[in-house]
């Protein structure tokens, strides 16, 4: 399984980014994708994940409302629109997957910076 992720970068707060990360590998039905985050110093938290059969979501209450994990099946591709992204939203942001209780393929951040 292959993970990528991309679509970071510098933002004012307020603002809105969309991740991407495009996966391959295997077929993904039976897969949850998430995307966790880790700011510096802190350690790695989950932010949202999406069910890729019937496209469930969770989110974590920091983000509620204002961030949308979605999935294209067609593009093996899942997304993370980000609004009113606040400077404590700064972090690296990477995208994982699992198929049982723990996610255990990741694929490499992307930064995203949210200036005050």
């Amino acid at each position: 399984v292959q993970l990528q992720a991309f679509g970071g970068g510098l933002v004012q707060a307020g603002g809105s980014l969309r991740l991407s990360c495009a996966a391959s590998g295997r077929t993904f039905n039976n897969y949850v994708m998430g995307w966790f985050r880790q700011a510096p110093g802190k350690d790695r938290e989950f932010v949202a994940s999406v069910r890729w059969g019937d496209s469930s979501t969770v989110y974590a209450d920091s983000v509620k409302g204002r961030f949308t994990i979605s999935r294209d099946i067609a593009k093996n591709t899942i997304y993370l629109q980000m609004n009113s992204l606040k400077p404590e939203d700064t972090a690296v942001y990477s995208c994982a997957a699992r198929k049982g209780t723990e996610y255990n393929f990741w694929g490499q951040g992307t930064l995203v910076t949210v200036s005050s």
